[in-house]
């Protein structure tokens, strides 16, 4: 393109076309150089360069050379040297500039102070721009520059924005409060009043900065929510996603200190009374219900609307309410949104199933309809298929019997995957549900059974050890169980499946004596001893000690003198009646071989063992030390749920998520435990929650509340003129005495009559002067004509004008 015509342009424009041009092209050539980010501004300049752009008096340059500055300390390059020449661009009334300016200042602030304090004269005076986007910067920059010494100015700064016209920079000021506190914690007697004062605001996005700054500098100060606890919970709907999570903590914890945990025994009508006046006949039922605080229903029912929320921290957060605050009916409304977070990606879903787990310990019943959603899948990561087959445990003693079945198939169908960790979480979870659901023990039973024949080792060994806790908790219903387990013998390999059910022979031989098995399984199992696992042999040894000692009670008297002569005497007898009479039986044959063999064994254990048990079984004496040892009961084993460790820990938290054992007992550092319930009768006065002066606030009404609809400028002021009391005064003003007040309609309808009265004398004004001026142009006409009529010269020019003129 021809550029001829740049030399009729102005030069300031020409200027900067043609400086654009240039660095177009030279990013063009960069990037054709270089590659993708090759341009001028990630480009390595002189030192003496940079400093002359940023000491250049053109905006356009001071730009350039600020934002190579940036983009230096955010690739980790030294800037501090251009401080002097940046700061002193701070007074720049070019907001960009005033925004890079403030950014480098809140990076290198803290490493050169003194020229720091040079720079807080034109940041002050910010403060007072006429423009509220720099004055929210400004008092932005103040606080976070992280220098001691301005902490009062920073103060100062904070007082002038709380009391600013601007929302937007009464919200800097809310979030300069922590910093001016981390800076001077002496200035906190002033910062709580500027807290209190914006805990108040009629602006929500004001208020939620100011509820995270309480949080983070005065928690315990309760008494500053007391009587804007109302105006939170109204404006919580409206507030942005952190300013939310900061307000559910906040009100969480105030509701725990404030509202005492209440309940009544339900009251039914027994008889009701004939006539009007007469009195119905109540009595009290046994079911309890908890009484909610009025004030703390407007919390709950407040918070049901966000449970739509986009944020799942936010619906977690009102699930933890309702949890920790709420009834049984609140609890079922966040169910559902709960679920709903499964869908999301997989660290949302595996930090939802978290919570999940948590609200299904309290209420499992709950989540029963939801059952569908915790199957697992084949994408389905560690972590959350172990947390997906809790959650069926959970649910399991409530749910109908075709979803038991469906259930029992989906663990069965697991238990036999290729994931060695799966067959162990899924045949545990089989034995929790039978250890929760007793009634239906019998078809976990039946499961388990079904899966000894099995050749997998693993398999059989944990659904052994499954099998041995349910038969402990209730042992004489599972008789038939042990026999069944014995006929296994020959077809188990697994040595821990092996020992398993050899203990389960040796400790319930004593329920049934006449019809005792554990002789003959340990006659079959001394064939093959040598062939046995240490683990077999250690419990063939014990059960050979339990026959053995069985054979001994039923065989010899029980002696309960305390004469050591009469005691030596029995012994004397008992040691000549079994080595005439019982050391011929084939128990105590097969006593001796057990011994016999053990006592060549290579392992040291099991000979220290088989010494024992001889030793504690050659006299009648000894035998009665035996039996306590060998006979006692055993105490049931209960397989609790993997997260019963954490069902003391808060809901939504990150310490629930990783568990005690990463976070620690005490949790992770920020970690916060739920207040307790205030005990009735030291709670604060309700009436701190009354606002004074109601007539002089207004009530906040939610953005969801006012129907999207705008109300008119002229009934706004119809209304602020009713509530002032001013109907007479505007009255006064009207053009008629004694009329009616008018409104704004009404003073707009006048005032569109003057403009139009105005129009028209301006359109009136404007002919008469135009026929004025056509009839002095008339006039002076003539008077020319007259002048060259009369007028004779020989002048050519003076001819020339007048045959013009006559023209």
């Amino acid at each position: 393109m021809d550029a001829s015509w740049l030399q009729y342009a102005d030069p300031t424009q020409a200027r900067d076309l043609t400086v654009d041009a240039a660095q177009a092209m030279s990013k063009a050539l960069g990037s054709g150089i270089g590659g993708v980010g090759g341009g001028s501004s990630s480009r390595n300049i002189p030192f003496t360069k940079m400093k002359a752009l940023l000491d250049s008096r053109s905006d356009r340059d001071i730009l350039d050379g600020l934002k190579r500055v940036i983009s230096m300390i955010y690739q980790n390059k030294p800037c501090l040297p251009y401080f002097s020449s940046v700061v002193k661009n701070v007074a720049n009334p070019n907001v960009e500039v005033k925004k890079l300016v403030y950014i480098y200042l809140l990076h290198y602030a803290e490493s050169d102070p003194d020229l720091a304090l040079l720079s807080v004269n034109a940041i002050q005076k910010s403060l007072t721009d006429q423009n509220p986007q720099v004055r929210a910067l400004a008092l932005r920059t103040m606080s976070g520059m992280r220098v001691p010494v301005i902490s009062q100015i920073v103060s100062l700064a904070i007082k002038r924005g709380v009391g600013d016209m601007s929302p937007h920079v009464r919200k800097a000021a809310a979030l300069a409060i922590p910093k001016c506190y981390n800076l001077d914690p002496n200035t906190l007697p002033q910062l709580l009043d500027y807290l209190s004062t914006l805990l108040g605001d009629k602006q929500y996005f004001v208020v939620g900065p100011a509820v995270q700054a309480f949080l983070e500098i005065c928690p315990e100060r309760i008494d500053l929510i007391h009587k804007h606890y109302r105006g939170l919970v109204k404006k919580l709907v409206d507030m942005d996603d952190w300013s939310q999570l900061a307000t559910l903590r906040l009100l969480l914890f105030y509701s725990r200190r404030c509202f005492p945990r209440r309940t009544e025994k339900v009251t039914r009508v027994n008889k009701k009374g004939f006539y009007e006046d007469e009195k119905d006949e109540t009595v009290e039922t046994d079911q309890i219900v908890d009484i909610i605080d009025p004030d703390l229903k407007l919390f709950l029912d407040g918070c049901k609307s966000l449970l739509r929320s986009r944020s799942p921290a936010v619906i977690t957060s009102v699930a933890s309410v309702f949890l920790y605050l709420g009834t049984r009916d609140y609890l079922q409304e966040a169910v559902g949104p709960l679920i709903g977070l499964m869908r999301g990606p997989l660290e949302v879903e595996e930090v939802a199933l978290c919570n999940i787990v948590l609200v299904c310990l309290s209420a499992p019943d709950l989540f029963v309809p939801y059952s569908s959603h915790f199957l697992i899948r084949t994408r389905d990561s560690p972590q959350i298929w172990r947390l997906k087959i809790e959650l069926l445990t959970l649910i399991f003693p409530h749910a109908a019997l075709n979803l038991k079945s469906i259930i029992l198939s989906e663990l069965e169908h697991f238990s036999h995957s290729s994931d060695i960790e799966l067959i162990r979480e899924s045949v545990r979870a089989i034995g929790r549900c039978a250890q929760a659901d007793p009634k239906n023990a019998y078809r976990c039973f039946k499961v388990l059974l079904n899966q000894m024949s099995s050749f997998d080792n693993v398999l059989v060994s944990e659904v052994l050890t499954v099998m041995r806790h349910l038969i402990q908790q209730d042992p004489s219903s599972h008789r038939k169980t042990v026999v069944r387990l014995a006929r296994n013998l020959d077809r188990t390999t697994s040595p821990e499946a092996r020992a398993t059910i050899i203990w389960l022979v040796g400790e319930f031989a004593s329920l049934d004596p006449d019809n005792n098995i554990a002789p003959d399984v340990l006659r079959i199992l001394a064939k093959g001893f040598s062939d046995e696992s240490e683990a077999a042999k250690q419990q063939i040894v014990l059960l050979a000690a339990k026959v053995y000692l069985l054979f001994l009670q039923k065989h010899l008297p029980s002696t309960n003198t305390d004469d050591d002569d009469a005691a030596t005497e029995q012994k004397d007898h008992t040691a000549v009646t079994l080595d005439s009479s019982l050391m011929d039986h084939p128990i105590s044959k097969l006593w001796n071989y057990i011994l016999l063999l053990t006592r060549y064994d290579t392992s040291y254990d099991l000979r220290d063992r088989a010494r024992l048990f001889k030793a504690l079984l050659t006299g009648a004496k000894s035998t009665q030390l035996a039996a306590l040892l060998l006979l006692a009961p055993k105490p049931v084993p209960h397989s609790p749920s993997p997260s019963e460790s954490r069902q003391g820990l808060v809901l939504g938290s990150t310490t629930l998520v990783l568990g005690k054992d990463v976070a620690g007992t005490l949790g992770l550092p920020c970690y916060e435990e739920l207040p307790k319930w205030v005990e009735d009768g030291l709670e604060p006065d309700p009436k701190l929650r009354d606002v004074s002066d109601t007539a002089e606030k207004e009530e906040y009404v939610p953005m969801s509340a006012r129907g999207g609809s705008t109300v008119a400028a002229s009934k706004r002021l119809d209304a602020a003129i009713r509530s002032q009391g001013l109907e007479k005064v505007v009255a006064a003003g009207s053009t008629k005495a004694g009329s009616k007040p008018r409104t704004l309609d009404d003073w707009l309808a006048e005032s569109e009559e003057e403009d139009d009265e105005e129009d028209e004398e301006e359109d009136t004004e404007e002919e008469t002067e135009s026929e004025e001026s056509g009839e002095d142009e008339s006039e002076e006409e003539e008077e020319e004509e007259e002048e060259t009529d009369n007028e004779e010269s020989d002048d050519d020019d003076k001819a020339m004008r007048k045959g013009l003129i006559s023209r």
